[in-house]
Parts: C-alpha cells; structure tokens; sequence
C-alpha cells in the first residue's frame, strides 16, 4: 500500500534521542539556564522569543573563542542591518583547528577512477599553514578577495581554509562553469588571486580548462596571482600570468596563525543562480557563519565528532559550504569529485557503506533518480554506519520517501531540508529528536523565526503562504557586493513584507510544526482563483513510473484564457500516446487539482536546469511568453544548456498560432 502524506516513517529511540547533541544542549540548558522543555516545539518557541538569551547559550554551550566581550548579543535588530555580538574578534579557521585529532583524518576524498585519500587533521593543519604563509607572501591582506576556479579537492579546502586564517574573503565557481558565468560572478568583486585547475574529471573523460582560465584571465584584470592546482591532463605548470604550482605554494613549513576579527567580517561571497540576470554576490560573516553551522551541524543535523559527512555537489553551490562546515563540529568531511553515478549506478552507494559514511546529503533529483533507476542499495550493503540521509534543492515526493525505507535502510534519518544560499544554511530542516513523516519537513530550524504568511501579511497555520522570517538570523548576508544603499538586498527581501524577510517560497506549517513546500512564490500557478506551487504537481506526475521529469508552466495572457503546459521526459521505451496523456492528466486531477489540469502534455529529452540542479521554471516561461533566449537564461549558468533549443522552437511555434488568432 503506498504512503500517504504526513505517514510516520521512523521515530527515534529513547537512546538515540539521548546520544543526540541536541538532547546534550537541553541538558545544558536545564543546568545552566533553569531551562526545563518537554519537546521541540517549546524550546524552538524560546530560541525564536528570546532571540539574544538563545544565541548566548548557543556561543557558550559551544564556546566559541574569540577576543572582547560577547555580553552585548543583538545591538541592532533592524532587518537588513542587524548588528551581531559587535565587541568580539574571532576566526572561522580557528574553530575548525580546534577540533584537530590524530585518530581520524579530517578529510576523505574520493574521485572517478581514484583510490579514496585520506588528509590527516596534521596534514590540513600543515597545508593550510604553509599556504597562508604563501599568500602573506604575495602580499594578501584582511578584506582581499581570494577566488577558486577547481573541483571537489583536498586543495580546495586547504585554500578556503588558508584564506580564512588571514581574514582574505573567499569566492568559488566550480570548473565545470562557462566563462561568462565565472566573470559575471568574479569580476564584481576584483580578486587578487586565483586558485584554478588545468583539468577536472567527470563521467570517466577529462576536460581541459587551460584555455576557460586563460580567457578569465583576460577578463579579470585584477587576478595579480595565479597558483595552479594539477588536475588529470596536467603536464607541467600552464603558461598562466603570475603562476605558480600549488607544490611551490606549500614549500615552506610556517606556523599556523589566526587573525581574529569582527564578528562581522566577510568570511566567503557567495552567489545566486544568475540564470536570469547578474547574479547576486552575498557576503557572509566570520562569527555568523561560526555560530550558524555550529548550531545547524550539530544541533539540527546531529553531526558529531567522528562522524563522516558527505555531501554531493560541486563547489559553486553553498551544500559545499555547509559540508565544509561540518569540519567545526570534527567530522571527517568526505569529499567526492565526480558523477556519482560512475562508473556504474550502485558505485556511490557501495562507497557510503564501505567507508562508514554516517550522514548523507544531495539533491532529492538524485533520490529520484535512483528510485527511477529502480536501484535496490540495501540488497548488496547494510549501511550500518549510516544515520541519516539529507535531502534538498526541491521538495522530495513520497515514493521517493518510500524508496529510501524500502530500499536502503528502515531505522534511518530521513531529512528533507529547505534553506538557501542566501543564509548557507537552513529555514525549515531536521530534529534528530522528532519523526519522519512522509512529505513533510520535520520542523523550523532553532532561532530562525519561520512563518507562512498570508496576502494581509498574518501568520497561518495550514494554509499555503509566503515564507517569512521576522526576526533576524546570524548568517543572514551582511550585504550584497557593490549594492548601492542596500537597493537589490531590499528587493530581495524585504519589498513584500517590509521589515520582514520573504524568501519567495510557498510553504504551510501544519499544526504538528512540520512543513510543506510548494515551490517558489514567483512560479506559483494561479488558475481560474486557485493558487498551487508547481512542486505539488511535480509530485503526483513523477508518481508514474513513465515519467522520468517534469516541469510546467502557466501563461497568463491579457485578454485570453491562461495555457499551461505540462513538459515531461519518458522512461526508456515510453511513447506519449493518449492513454498516457490521460492517466497523467487523471493524476493531476484526482491527486492535486482539478483546476490545475495541463491544457496539453509534451514529451521532451530533458528539463532545463540550473547548474546546481533546480528546474528553470520561470525564464521557460518568459520564453514562451516571447522573450528571447539570451533575456532568459545564460547558457553557462545550465547543466544542459542544449535543452534549451527544443522550447525556443516551441516557443516560436506557439507564439505564430497566437499571432494568427
């Protein structure tokens, strides 16, 4: 019998709730505090009521090191502009060192056709020494911005983490990125320097990027310094400007030095997708980012010391950060460099069992896939160091839930998690301590003060609204890059809702504090008065186990009825015949809305989507409204730009038919 929404599909034990850190915090909180709370939502109410009292606790139970005088937590509370513990000096990489322990390495990394390598915490500890002494050398200061053109790496961490031991601000595009995608993202900023690859790895062939950083090169005229990292077609140092190798770089033995600084200084800039105009370069703290995935890591994720933590995804999306993160809390971070599907479809699984991997994390795309590729994980492993699974980047459908108990593990963690690049971190995620029920996501995050909020801007409870943050979080951006009097920062957030943080979901809280996403505000289909996130209708179509991919869209004309088609990809052998048009179209109807049925069904090779994995719901739809294809999206910010041809065609089409009638 298939799940239904809401469905429990694991809870946890008295004694796993008690191994948890998060059970560790409450007792922290009853000694130290008088704190005494009977479940999650009552110590959540707390962390978002008493804001500052709650962050204290949070820098304490951590304790967090750090220069000056913590006593004064929120000295500003206004949103954007919030001042954080404005009297301490601190550093990220020095959180990260603390946790230093010669019984596990601090990183395993794993690539295509590569034996997995471990970096010991003396070996990190040593690189990232040297390193920073290098760039000291070069002449990199506090504030200087440091870019990263490489893959999934050792060296890629050692880098960030050299940098952020001297205060320099770190940025990162991943290799695989077209040029025009890295310049519009770098040259906002002016680097000093640039950490590049020759050459990445992916699905067994190697791609040359010698040129692609030549050409960067040409159009980033403030890179003084290039120090060059060997990827597999490397044959000798590339005649780049200003290069050294990455093995100069670490010839010298240094002492690792922190240089404490503001709460408030940049750590890393980060960048949204820039599918559809110049991506928005946001910045993020020392101290916000330190107390942040400290408390997501270990509080929210149960991430403890000793644990292995993977993450897939490519180092321009912030799932890096995050993982990267988990360094904080002394896990062995586990990096992997490649397609997780290669060389074969059960490889990665088999990795996570036989290296011990104990939290999982990806895309729900990549769930998906699996179940569509109708893989059985736990018939050739047990998985027995596994705990949790994380998913996120869209909302993960119920047979993917039921896959995943079905077919890897029964007593697991099953985490579906929303957060963003703009906070690195998570709105609405996971308690180790409550269960999983089908659909839903298990809770709002401690301190974040989530809300579904209707027209008249009133909080709700199940009913679908704007997500909403009234209260100010730590790793919230200090700012956007070069954003004169905060203008594009506002127009993010804050136009809907002044005062407020609307982040352009749809969500609804149900009465148990679990929550459903419904897709992004700015995409939601609004037919005939019923509005309905296109995630809900993504959900029921991919139920059928002929449809691979779907994505749909709604174009309002003025003076005619409104046109929704329904793109979908089919399983192999799979023909769009009218039976199956109509089994799709009784899906919808009978499962999320009658009103929502699609006025036709196509059969595509493949869904647009962004590089980090997120379909292009809204330039599809400019497109077929009659912008043009280079208005809409940028080709080198897809991970198929060629997709994108099939809908111009289309569009070209549907708009003539419009223009005769």
């Amino acid at each position: 019998m298939a799940i239904e929404q809401g469905d429990v599909l694991w809870s946890p034990s008295a004694q796993q709730i008690n191994e948890t850190r998060l059970a560790s915090f409450m007792q922290y909180l009853q000694k130290h505090y008088k704190k005494d709370f009977d479940d999650y939502a009552s110590l959540w109410q707390w962390s978002v009521d008493e804001l500052e009292e709650f962050w204290t606790a949070v820098w304490q139970f951590f304790d967090i090191q750090a220069d000056g005088d913590p006593g004064v937590v929120l000295a500003d509370a206004t949103m954007p502009g919030a001042k954080w513990f404005p009297n301490v000096r601190l550093n990220y990489a020095e959180h990260v060192f603390r946790n230093a322990d010669a019984s596990r390495p601090a990183l395993l990394a794993r690539g295509e056709d590569i034996a997995p390598r471990e970096v010991s915490w003396q070996q990190l500890h040593d690189d990232t020494a040297a390193l920073a002494a290098y760039l000291r050398r070069l002449g990199v200061q506090p504030g200087d911005r440091v870019v990263s053109f490489m893959p999934n790496l050792p060296e890629t961490v050692v880098a960030f983490l050299a940098c952020a031991s001297l205060g320099a601000i770190w940025s990162s595009c991943s290799p695989e990125m077209g040029v025009s995608v890295v310049v519009d993202r770098f040259q906002q900023i002016e680097p000093k320097v640039m950490f590049a690859v020759d050459s990445y790895r992916y699905n067994g062939k190697v791609h040359d990027r010698s040129a692609v950083v030549n050409e960067l090169l040409d159009k980033l005229p403030s890179i003084e310094h290039v120090i060059h990292v060997a990827g597999p077609a490397a044959s000798g140092t590339p005649a780049w400007r200003q290069s050294a190798s990455w093995k100069d770089a670490l010839a010298s033995s240094e002492p690792l030095k922190f240089e404490r600084l503001p709460f408030d200084h940049p750590l890393w800039i980060v960048y949204s997708s820039g599918t559809t105009g110049m991506p928005k370069a946001m910045v993020h703290g020392h101290g916000g980012i330190v107390l942040t995935h400290l408390k997501t890591m270990q509080l929210q994720h149960d991430v403890r010391a000793g644990d292995r933590f993977m993450f897939l995804g490519s180092t321009g999306w912030i799932v890096w950060n995050l993982m990267v993160g988990g360094l904080l809390s002394g896990a062995t971070v586990v990096l992997y460099d490649g397609n997780p599907s290669y060389p074969d479809t059960q490889s990665l699984w088999q990795f996570i069992d036989e290296f011990g991997i104990t939290h999982f994390g990806c895309g729900a795309a990549f769930l998906i896939q699996c179940k569509k590729d109708n893989l059985k994980p736990g018939a050739q492993a047990d998985f027995r160091s596994l705990r949790s699974i994380n998913s996120t980047g869209s909302p993960l459908p119920l047979d993917a839930y039921e896959w995943v108990y079905e077919n890897i593990k029964k007593d697991l963690w099953l985490a579906s998690i929303s957060g963003g690049t703009d906070i690195a971190s998570g709105f609405v995620a996971c308690t180790p301590i409550l269960p999983v029920s089908a659909g839903e996501i298990q809770c709002a995050e401690l301190g974040v003060a989530a809300y579904a909020f209707n027209d008249e801007g009133r909080a709700v409870i199940d009913e679908v609204g704007e997500l909403v943050i009234t209260k100010p979080m730590p790793s919230m951006p200090l700012y956007f890059w070069n954003d004169t009097d905060n203008k594009r920062y506002l127009e993010s957030y804050f136009d809907t809702f002044p005062g407020y943080w609307r982040h352009g979901d749809w969500i609804r809280f149900t009465p148990r504090g679990t929550s459903v996403i419904y897709g992004r505000s700015d995409t939601t289909i609004n037919r005939h008065g019923i509005r309905m996130g296109t995630a809900e209708i993504y959900r029921v179509v991919e139920e059928l186990p002929e449809i691979r991919d779907s994505l749909v869209v709604d174009l309002e004309y003025l003076g005619r009825p409104s046109y929704m088609p329904l793109f979908v990809v089919l399983a192999d052998g799979v023909e769009l015949d009218e039976a199956l048009v109509n089994r799709i179209k009784e899906q919808i109807r009978s499962k999320a809305s009658a009103r929502h049925v699609p006025n036709e069904v196509l059969a595509v090779t493949e869904i647009p989507r962004t590089l980090s994995g997120k379909k292009m719901e809204l330039p599809v739809r400019k497109l077929l409204l009659g912008a043009s294809a280079d208005k809409v999206a940028s080709p080198d910010a897809m991970s198929n730009p060629q997709s994108l041809e099939w809908y111009v065609q289309f569009a070209r089409r549907l708009n003539a038919t419009v223009a005769e009638s």
